[in-house]
């Protein structure tokens, strides 16, 4: 008869266990692999990004000088061809391109024609609203998303059905919505939030609850599925067989396995949250690069709409890049070609 290996510290088969026995050089060697790779997928992606854009824009109607020149009166030839040369719109498009290329490479986004700025100095203006606002916003989902997983995971069918519903309700609901409620119960009703701005702590919370609570259920998904998942894995019952709580199985062991996937979407949601706040930038009347590009679209400022969305991709990129590297140090097999 064979002999059956009963020792409870060779049976398990946890793949965060695994991967936390990885040496120092493997875990560096991944992230410089992964790094690498990155920095490659950043230059890529910013420039196809500013060439779809500057395709895009080139080919929408209407004329830049006129734009320039909207509320100036008289307009003349002199005048017209004056603002022509000074932004270079008399050019061939292919040099026009290239002098929007170059400009990038340097830092230099062109200049806003309605601020009269340059979209450099308008976005870092205004990146330190909708940063704090996202971040903030991504924080209380987190926070409450890992509520819901530690509460249904492995609880049973009512427990999952409770957490489902709670889920849909909350990727359901449209923001916009979520704000206007909130606006009406805690800034008109009982008048305990300013309803815009935002000056000091108590401004941020009415957005940040609107934004968290949409993003909630998508990540209380991830993390349930995945503690689901982790759940029924041989090495729980190895490590409950040493006497763990309940509670250390959970938080030390079974929450191991769901860091990398909700982190990969925490990554891909912080960098569309970065210019993707409009509609609640809006509503609350607050700074941002969200409420800078509706208002450049409404007014078809090509530079500063061009700039925006290329720093939205790289912005994109970078964050997601970040998450990646993180990944690969967390769990060295992902870059390695040892896990999925």
């Amino acid at each position: 008869m064979t002999a059956i290996d009963l020792d409870p510290h060779r049976v398990t088969t946890n793949p965060a266990d695994a991967a936390a026995t990885e040496s120092a050089p493997s875990r560096l060697r991944a992230v410089g692999v992964v790094a690498a790779r990155k920095a490659v997928d950043i230059i890529v992606v910013a420039l196809v990004a500013a060439t779809i854009t500057f395709a895009m824009l080139k080919l929408m109607p209407g004329n830049p000088v006129d734009i320039l020149l909207r509320g100036t009166y008289p307009i003349t030839p002199e005048l017209r061809a004056e603002v022509t040369a000074d932004y270079g719109l008399g050019e061939p498009v292919w040099v026009q391109y290239f002098q929007y290329i170059g400009g990038l490479l340097t830092g230099d986004l062109g200049v806003s024609y309605q601020i009269r700025q340059p979209v450099t100095e308008v976005i870092f203006d205004n990146i330190g609203y909708t940063a704090t606002l996202a971040v903030a916003s991504l924080g209380l989902a987190i926070a409450i998303a890992l509520t819901i997983a530690m509460l249904a995971a492995g609880r049973g069918p009512v427990a999952a059905f409770v957490a489902q519903t709670v889920e849909l309700i909350a990727i359901s609901m449209p923001s916009f919505w979520i704000g206007l409620l909130l606006l009406t119960a805690f800034s008109f009703a009982i008048p305990i939030f300013p309803s815009s701005g935002a000056e000091g702590a108590l401004s941020l919370v009415l957005p940040t609850v609107t934004l968290g609570l949409g993003l909630t259920g998508v990540l209380a998904q991830v993390l349930r599925e995945r503690l689901d998942e982790a759940l029924t894995e041989p090495f729980v019952t190895t490590v409950r067989s040493r006497g763990a709580t309940e509670r250390r199985v959970r938080w030390a062991h079974v929450l191991r396995h769901a860091v990398v996937p909700a982190l990969t979407v925490s990554g891909a949601i912080l960098g569309s949250l970065l210019v993707g706040t409009a509609v609640i930038e809006t509503l609350f009347a607050r700074p941002g690069v969200g409420r800078v590009l509706l208002n450049a679209v409404i007014s078809n400022d090509v530079p500063l709409i061009m700039g925006i969305i290329v720093f939205a991709a790289v912005v994109f990129v970078i964050v997601n890049s970040l998450v990646d590297v993180i990944a690969a140090a967390i769990d060295p097999r992902i870059a390695l070609g040892g896990g999925r």
